[in-house]
This record gives C-alpha cells, structure tokens and sequence, in this order.
C-alpha cells in the first residue's frame, strides 16, 4: 500500500523534528563551552570540535540521507507537500542556529 504524498511529507517532516531534537541534545555532549569556564576567562579549544563533531556526525548523516531522498520524491510528484520540506528545512536551521548560539 502507497502512501500519499501529503501522509509521507507528514511522517518525513515530524521525523525530522525528531532529529532536530536529538541533534540539539547531543550536540552540548563535549562541545558547547563550559559556562563555568568562559566566566573565569577560560577559552579551551583543544579537542572540543572533534567530541561535537562525533556525536552529532550520525544524526547529521541519517538525516541527509532522507531528506536528499525526499527532495527527490518531490521532485518526481511536482512538489506536492513541498511545505513540510520547508518547514523542515526552517526547523534544522533553528537547531543549527540553537546550536552554534552556545559554541
């Protein structure tokens, strides 16, 4: 049984808040800066962008994948339920935007 473009875009877009999520609760794991540490006048760098970059690369990388792959579906059915896409693409920049504020 196929689903509708409408009932994919849907399932697509709230898995990718799902991402989004998990992406901004992983993402502090090693590599936001230490708030302690920035007050006292701190500022390491030492391996902090390798820890951030390991656990957020899977997430990153799934989610790529599917969304390449549903570019392409819309693509094939003239952009029906191109809105959710939009507005997964608004919800993964406000992750980056989440993310890269605490950096």
């Amino acid at each position: 049984m196929r689903m509708s473009v409408g009932t994919q875009s849907i399932a697509l877009f709230v898995a990718n808040v799902i991402g989004a999520t998990l992406y901004v609760f992983l993402a502090p794991r090693g590599g936001w800066a230490i708030s302690e540490e920035r007050a006292q006048g701190i500022y390491t760098t030492t391996g902090e962008p390798f820890v951030w970059f390991i656990n957020i690369l899977p997430i990153v990388v799934v989610f790529f994948i599917v969304n390449v792959a549903w570019t392409i579906i819309l693509a094939r059915r003239q952009w029906k339920g191109g809105r959710f896409w939009l507005l997964a693409v608004v919800v993964w920049l406000a992750a980056i935007a989440i993310d890269f504020a605490h950096h």
